[in-house]
């Protein structure tokens, strides 16, 4: 199967674009898939720019007859605050968790959707067994965007409820927002802890107190889109514990935190790579409507790797 380049183009919003892998991979992909375009478009924009920023690249995406569509990472919140009058449809997850992931045209109308509660899902199911926190242990969110709100639904309606969901953000709108979307969902708040942290002693704190078999997530962006890490460089994980960055590249500080504790604390150690994987398989088959079967996912999963 060959894509056929006819000048159109799928975008990709985010901070730093063109160091991502995806950049290798994509034309890959549109080739295996039969794609329209074997072109990915970049669109960096920093985190917290004015929400004219944010209308002003959407309107565009929408007008652009060679724009496919485009996935959104780190602004997928901004963009549903300051983008929503310009979507002709939002789908169920978007309204709930009040954020956009996916940019899609169908027959001249603009569609929006979350697909991070997917994703999450997705990869959590490939190294958490369904049934982990039925022997005790809690969840550590770190961080309040998408990704860690994703995570927190997923981890709020699973049969093994973890024994607390702790949810973190250096700011209470942030928090406001994850209680709200909970609240939406109608999850069980009283087992979720909503934090705001000021610092790395403060998150270090948060992680002394964690039980075994406990899971630690780094969702906050810290060791890709901003250099370090929330923790301090003395944090201790929980004994038996499962340490999900949730990036792949960069200077990836808090997954290298945990690597020195591999062994020592018994840890199983998670990068993002998985994520990243079904994070963009699940957005290409929307924006182009195509199956993304397990075998097709494979196949992409292998040809992605090539370039890892």
């Amino acid at each position: 199967m060959s894509a056929r380049d006819d000048g159109s183009y799928m975008g990709f919003v985010g901070v730093t674009t063109g160091s991502s892998s995806i950049m290798e991979v994509f034309p890959r992909w549109a080739v295996a898939l039969g794609l329209p375009t074997t072109r990915l478009v970049g669109h960096d924009v920093l985190p917290g720019s004015p929400g004219a920023v944010y209308h002003d690249l959407v309107s565009g995406i929408a007008k652009d007859p060679q724009h496919h569509g485009a996935l959104v990472t780190t602004h997928k919140i901004a963009v549903y605050d300051h983008c929503r009058d310009l979507f002709d449809e939002l789908d169920a997850l978007a309204t709930t968790f009040g954020e956009v992931s996916s940019i899609a045209k169908r027959d001249g109308r603009l569609v929006g959707a979350a697909k991070d509660p997917v994703t999450v899902r997705l990869a959590l199911e490939e190294f958490l067994a369904p049934d982990h926190f039925a022997t005790g242990g809690a969840a550590l969110v770190l961080g309040s965007g998408g990704a860690g709100c994703a995570l927190t639904y997923t981890l709020g309606t699973r049969q093994d409820l973890p024994e607390q969901i702790i949810c973190t953000a250096i700011d209470e709108k942030s928090l406001r927002h994850h209680r709200a979307l909970h609240e939406r969902g109608g999850l069980d708040t009283a087992r979720i802890r909503y934090v705001l942290t000021r610092g790395p002693d403060e998150v270090d704190a948060l992680l002394r107190a964690l039980p075994e078999r406990s899971l630690v997530v780094n969702a906050t962006g810290m060791g890709k889109d901003l250099p370090g890490s929330p923790l301090g460089p003395d944090a201790l994980f929980p004994r038996r514990g499962v340490v999900w960055e949730f990036n792949y590249r960069g200077s990836l500080e808090l997954l290298h935190q945990a690597e020195a504790q591999r062994d020592v604390r018994d840890l199983e150690v998670i990068d993002g790579w998985r994520y990243f994987i079904h994070g963009w398989t699940q957005v290409i088959a929307d924006v182009f409507q195509v199956p993304m079967t397990p075998e097709v996912l494979d196949n992409l999963s292998a040809l992605a790797g090539r370039g890892r």
